[in-house]
């Protein structure tokens, strides 16, 4: 048989197959009017699995292949099931109730000092509002915990060092709201103290992703590195020293917050660097432009079920900007997946598919729908 008669018979195949996919679409559609009615879960984990299992045996040499055709069509179902039916439960209730403005004239907190590039942002995404500053990223949510501050700004990522590891850990830990985000364009500077030329420097210090940003600079003019906890700390230390062989990496405007001269411009191996910062609140905040979602959740121990749960955003066309996995610290092997998408939640099948992620997932929790801007330093 020729290629173009098997193409023509799989053709008939599928032309018989259609009909039937939308009439069971259509059952699918009855059954959750009844589930409205009866207020039962949209899923049905032993109902799906007797029908995997069923397959699975009578497809025999295809039963693995036709069964994963099926999961596909029971998450398909599933989804439709949830758009037809009006969201429900204590999430979505959170969600249409939400608060859609940002308090102004609060106070928010930041780690490092003034002249950071997290107080730059902190100033960029609450003008209003009054910064304080503590030393530690955990400082930072507990100051947000203890009402200290009602917002704390903490950087997540790096357009060329990567995540911030320590702050998911912490987004993970606390589970406070994202209310707002904003990528800040970094370009990182040599520091250092009046007369100093480039030659002079044998040591750098400043935050280690400020570091990673600058190796290519600093590994080419024989610079050691050194680790410290705030570019902006790091410039004031440098000043304090008093010495031509050291400097740090910062803005130029720690610079003249602490009388250093600038040795070397744009030092940063990538020059359109960028960080993403996040505003964090205890109070859930959605403003009616947000344009980004961002949620966190684990999946059970079977196999294909990551890839499922992230199908289901693919087929409700929502765009996955982020994903982050990181142990659950539980004592066992689990993970927990940080997880950034674009969309509205004024949209009602995304927020149908977050109110159906959270009854099914083991652990899952909506940390925001917010506006991510871009800001120059």
């Amino acid at each position: 048989m020729s290629l173009d008669k098997i193409r023509v018979e799989i053709d008939e195949i599928d032309s018989k197959l259609v009909p039937l996919l939308k009439e069971r679409m259509n059952c699918s559609l009855k059954v959750a009017e009844i589930k409205r009615e009866q207020n039962l879960p949209v899923l049905h984990p032993a109902r799906e699995q007797a029908i995997i299992d069923k397959v699975t045996e009578t497809g025999g040499e295809f039963g693995s292949y036709i069964a994963s055709v099926y999961r596909e069509i029971m998450g398909v179902s599933r989804e439709a099931q949830q758009a037809e039916l009006a969201p429900f439960g204590i999430l979505a209730s959170q969600i249409v109730n939400a608060k859609d403005g940002i308090k102004e004239n609060v106070a928010v907190a930041c780690q490092g000092i003034e002249g950071a590039f997290g107080s730059i942002a902190a100033k960029n995404l609450h003008s209003t509002g009054s910064i304080k500053y503590y030393t530690t990223f955990e400082d930072v949510f507990k100051a947000v915990k203890n009402d200290e501050v009602v917002y704390g700004v903490v950087p997540v990522e790096n357009s060329n060092a990567g995540s911030v590891s320590e702050v998911y850990d912490l987004i993970l830990k606390y589970r406070y709201y994202i209310v707002s985000a904003a990528d800040l364009a970094v370009n990182e500077n040599l520091l250092g103290i009046k007369g100093a030329k480039l030659e002079d420097v044998k040591a750098a210090y400043s935050h280690p992703q400020a570091l990673s940003q600058s190796e290519d600079f600093l590994k080419a003019n024989g610079i050691e590195g050194v680790p410290f906890s705030n570019t902006a700390m790091a410039a004031k230390f440098v000043a304090e020293k008093g010495d031509k062989t050291v400097a740090a990496v910062g803005s130029v405007l720690s610079a003249k917050l602490y009388g250093l001269d600038v040795v070397a411009k744009n030092i940063q191996t990538i020059k359109n660097n960028s960080t993403r910062f996040i505003t964090i609140s205890k109070q859930l905040i959605i403003p009616n432009d947000a344009n980004k979602i961002s949620v966190v959740f684990s999946v059970p121990h079977s196999v294909g079920a990551l890839n499922r749960v992230l199908n289901r955003f693919c087929m409700n066309g929502l765009n996955l900007t982020k994903i982050e996995s990181r142990a659950a610290k539980n004592g066992e092997f689990d993970y927990l997946f940080y997880l950034d998408f674009a969309g509205n939640l004024n949209d009602r099948k995304t927020i149908a598919l977050i109110s159906s992620l959270e009854k099914e997932l083991p652990d899952f929790t909506f940390l925001g729908n917010y506006k991510e801007t871009a800001i120059k330093e």
